[in-house]
């Protein structure tokens, strides 16, 4: 491809040099240039791609975006912004292929994950071909690719893009993270619908403050980017952009909404309800139990409706989807005890897992947890808080210390649990504290290994070892 026609996409300055060169890839990591690519350099929070314009050069690039002129001899495209322009580069590059799809978008602090499989298991019992993209990894056509984002990079997902048309797909399905949104990799793209699940506290290392936070959730919702706004009345921010979007649709149990769902019977192995889409009366029959699923079920639901999807297929989707890795994935029976496995890694999350279990349990409600290194440590004292006020039991533990000493990480989450009359131990290895745990377990009790979820490494000091919290437990047991 020409490099005038990826310009005519650009917002830019001016240019420098000849613009007819041939482009044979869009990069934006210094580290992995080739020969032919289009590099676009940006200053970032710890590096500026624009001080190693030699290694480019060096690495084969035919020409650069840059945010300033630059001491070299390739044709050079000056813009205000490098970073705001990854996104139209990429979608030139990709012949736009993400106008050939259709696309639903998911964001939220907790649920995107679940919701995005319950849309695609709806979709599939419709007949359509569908793709995911998330946080389990990117799915379509029988290929799975293994995550590294949630959202992924523009230059990464456009190419994603194109080889789903390219594999026929029709509907994909998408996680909109915050520091997505924040950063705009969704530039240019439209959506036939746009999920909020909700937005509780999570993130505020990155962003100062919950109403920072609150604005780049809002982000998936600008300037019509989404022809439907499917918005949960029981979250402030739901309520909110409810109010002030002329396409939205509400669901909620609390609330007045478009779509709610009445008769809830919440079991250990699912949930069933009846479902008012839109003034029509539906059962629907999940295997994920928790209220929160129901939730999720009722964003599903509504969205797939508003896409043109009968409701029969959205009650047959919703029925057939098994499971999702990591969800409140029920893991193991170990002496009339269960375990389950869940990525409940905000305080919103933790507690909405162990209050759903809490219900179910007859015995004793355990939970193990940690939090992650180099992340928000303000919610850290504030999950310990929720896991004391449901559990009769603790284990703090680690959970991705990264760059941190785990146990300076456990101190700060025992100060929530600290005089609350709750029992609890600290073990630092997690695969010894899930071990301690099991051995707890008796008839009737339930035990919660929370914060990973269906991750498959433990990240310490720069490195992720192979650690996978479904894997420990099996080989527990066994």
């Amino acid at each position: 491809m020409k490099l005038e026609t990826i310009v005519k996409n650009l917002r830019y300055e001016k240019t420098i040099g000849m613009t007819d060169v041939e482009i044979s890839g869009v990069c934006t990591d210094s580290r992995k240039v080739k020969s032919g690519d289009l590099f676009i350099c940006y200053e970032g929070g710890k590096f500026d791609t624009h001080s190693v314009i030699d290694e480019i050069v060096d690495g084969g690039a035919a020409a650069i975006v840059c945010e300033r002129e630059l001491n070299c001899k390739l044709p050079q495209i000056i813009v205000k912004s490098g970073r705001e322009q990854i996104a139209p580069a990429a979608r030139a590059f990709y012949g736009f292929a993400d106008k050939k799809l259709k696309l639903i978008a998911v964001t939220g602090t907790n649920g995107k994950t679940t919701t995005t499989y319950m849309l695609d298991s709806i979709f599939r019992a419709a007949g359509k071909k569908t793709g995911i993209i998330g946080t389990l990894g990117i799915t379509y056509g029988g290929r799975f690719i293994a995550p590294e984002l949630t959202t992924p990079d523009p230059v990464y997902m456009h190419s994603v893009f194109a080889d789903m048309v390219a594999a026929g797909v029709e509907w994909v399905f998408m996680e909109a993270s915050a520091h997505a949104l924040y950063y705009d990799k969704i530039g240019g793209l439209s959506f036939e619908v746009g999920i909020l699940t909700n937005c509780t506290q999570d993130h505020l290392d990155f962003f100062n403050g919950m109403e920072e936070y609150s604005k780049s959730k809002r982000l998936l919702f600008k300037n019509g980017r989404c022809r439907y706004a499917v918005l949960n009345s029981d979250d402030n921010l739901g309520k909110s952009l409810y109010g002030e979007l002329n396409n939205a649709i509400s669901y909620g149990l609390e609330n007045p909404a478009d779509v709610f769902a009445v008769d809830i019977d919440e079991r250990i192995d699912g949930s069933s309800f009846v479902i008012n889409l839109f003034d029509e009366l539906y059962e629907i029959n999940l295997k994920l139990p928790a209220r929160h699923n129901v939730y999720n079920a009722m964003g599903a639901a509504a969205a797939a409706k508003a896409a043109g999807i009968k409701t029969e297929f959205i009650a047959n989707g919703l029925a057939s989807l098994e499971k999702v890795s990591g969800r409140l994935e029920r893991s193991a029976t170990y002496n009339g005890g269960q375990i389950f496995v869940d990525f409940a890694h905000t305080p919103d999350g933790l507690e909405k897992s162990l209050q759903a279990l809490k219900k179910l349990c007859k015995g004793k409600l355990y939970c193990l947890f940690g939090c992650g290194g180099n992340r928000d440590k303000t919610k850290r004292p504030i999950m310990g808080e929720v896991a004391a006020k449901y559990a009769d039991f603790i284990i703090i533990t680690s959970d991705n210390p990264r760059y941190e000493d785990p146990y300076d990480i456990i101190c700060e989450i025992e100060q929530g649990v600290k005089d609350k009359g709750v029992d609890y131990v600290t073990v630092t290895e997690r695969d010894t504290a899930t071990e301690y745990a099991i051995r707890m377990l008796g008839e009737g009790d339930i035990l919660l290994v929370a914060g990973k979820g269906g991750e498959h490494y433990q990240e310490i000091m720069g490195i992720k070892h192979s650690y996978d919290d479904n894997t420990v437990i099996k080989k527990i047991i066994s």
